[in-house]
C-alpha cells in the first residue's frame, strides 16, 4: 500500500522503527468513535445550554437522566479537553452586622428533620457590584427544596430590603403558622418591623451562632452558586439590568432547570412536586420535628452556659401530633444595652 510517494506503509514503518500493528492501533486511535462522537457532542450541549454553569458531576447526571450511560471522570475528561469546565468562584465579602446590640433568638435549624416545605425557611444577604456602585440582594429559600421562594435587590441595605424579601415570599407560598425562620445575627433580622411581620404570621425566628456560616449553609450555597454561575459570567449596565439577569436565573433557571445534587440531582420545583404526594397525615404533621440532643453534647453546652452565667432553659422546644404543625412564639422582651442575648420560646403551642 503506497503512502506519499513511493514509501509503503511497511517501509515507513521500518524507517520509523515501529510495528506495522502499532502504526494500525494509532491510526485507529485518531479517528474518534461514533459513540465518543455522540457522548462529547451531547456534554457540550448540556455545558453550553446551561453557560457553563455545570461541573462535570451535574453534567453526568444530566446526561444520565437523557438515559445515556457515561462515567464522571470520562465527562471531567471530555470538559477538560473541550475547556468546558465550570468557572471558578471568588471569594466575596459578608454584608450583615452581628455587632449591634439587638436580640438575638435560638438557633432552632439544626435541630429540625424536614419532611415537607415550609416548615424552615433561610435567608441571607449579599452584595453584587455594577459600574460604579455595590447593591444587595436579600434572598429566602425553602429549607427542604431549597426553592427561592422570595428575593428583592436594591441599593440601600436597610431593613426595608430584607422585609420586602419577606413580603414576597409570603405572598408566593402563604404558609400555616409554625414556619421556621432562620437567618444570621444581621441587624436586618432583628429590626423590629422584620421581627413583628414574623409574629403576625406566627412564624418561629431562629438564628445561626457568631460567626458561623455553616448555620446557614444552604443560603450561604446558593449565594455562592449565583455569583459563581451568574454574576461573576457577565457585566451589568444598571441595577435594572442586573434586576432582570437575577430573575432570569433564579425563576428561569435555579428554582425550574438546575439540578441540586442535596435533592438528588433534580430540580427544586421537580424536588417539590415529586414529593407532593404526601398524605394529610403527613402534611399536617408536627412542623416541627427536633432531633433528639446528644446527651454528652448537651451536658458540655450546659457546663458552658454556667460558667458564662447564661440561664438554660428547662427542655428544649418539641412538638408532637396534638399540635397538629402549628407553633407560636411568644418571645419576652429582652434588654440588650451593651450586650447581645439569646432568646429562647415562651411558649410551643
Amino acid at each position: 500500500m503506497p503512502l506519499q510517494g513511493s514509501l509503503s506503509i511497511e517501509r515507513m514503518c521500518l524507517l520509523a522503527g515501529v510495528s506495522r500493528a502499532g502504526f494500525y492501533r494509532f491510526l485507529k486511535a485518531q479517528v474518534p468513535s461514533e459513540e465518543e462522537t455522540e457522548v462529547r457532542s451531547a456534554i457540550q450541549q448540556v455545558a453550553l445550554q446551561h453557560r457553563r454553569r455545570y461541573g462535570y458531576r451535574r453534567v453526568t447526571a444530566e446526561l444520565k437522566r437523557r438515559g445515556m450511560k457515561v462515567n464522571h471522570k470520562r465527562v471531567a475528561r471530555i470538559m477538560r479537553e473541550d475547556n468546558l469546565l465550570a468557572l471558578q468562584p471568588k471569594e466575596f465579602a459578608t454584608t450583615t452586622d452581628s455587632n449591634e446590640p439587638l436580640e438575638v433568638y435560638l438557633n432552632l435549624s439544626r435541630r429540625m428533620q424536614l419532611n415537607w416545605v415550609d416548615q424552615l425557611w433561610v435567608a441571607d444577604i449579599t452584595y453584587i457590584r455594577v459600574q460604579t456602585e455595590f447593591v444587595y440582594l436579600a434572598v429566602i429559600l425553602d429549607g427542604y427544596s431549597r426553592k427561592v421562594v422570595g428575593w428583592k435587590l436594591d441599593r440601600s441595605l436597610t431593613s426595608r430590603l430584607a422585609v420586602n424579601a419577606l413580603d414576597g415570599a409570603i405572598k408566593l407560598r402563604r404558609p400555616r403558622p409554625g414556619v421556621v425562620h432562620h437567618s444570621d445575627r444581621g441587624v436586618q433580622y432583628t429590626s423590629p418591623e422584620y421581627v413583628a411581620i414574623l409574629k403576625l404570621h406566627g412564624m418561629v425566628q431562629s438564628m445561626s451562632r457568631p460567626a458561623n456560616p455553616y448555620d446557614n449553609a444552604s443560603c450561604e450555597s446558593f449565594i455562592k452558586t449565583l455569583k459563581r454561575e451568574e454574576i461573576y459570567a457577565n457585566k451589568y449596565r444598571d441595577l435594572q439590568d442586573l434586576r432582570s439577569h437575577i430573575e432570569e436565573f433564579i425563576d428561569g433557571y435555579y428554582n425550574q432547570k438546575r439540578l441540586h445534587s442535596a435533592l438528588g440531582y433534580r430540580t427544586p420545583e421537580e424536588f417539590e412536586a415529586q414529593t407532593h404526594g404526601k398524605t394529610q397525615a403527613e402534611l399536617y404533621a408536627p412542623t416541627l420535628r427536633f432531633i433528639t440532643p446528644n446527651t454528652q453534647n448537651a451536658k458540655r453546652a450546659q457546663e458552658k452556659r454556667d460558667s458564662n452565667g447564661v440561664p438554660s432553659p428547662e427542655s428544649l422546644p418539641t412538638l408532637d401530633s396534638s399540635h397538629q404543625g402549628h407553633c407560636e412564639s411568644s418571645n419576652r422582651a429582652v434588654s440588650t444595652k451593651g450586650s447581645r442575648q439569646e432568646v429562647w420560646p415562651d411558649q410551643v403551642g
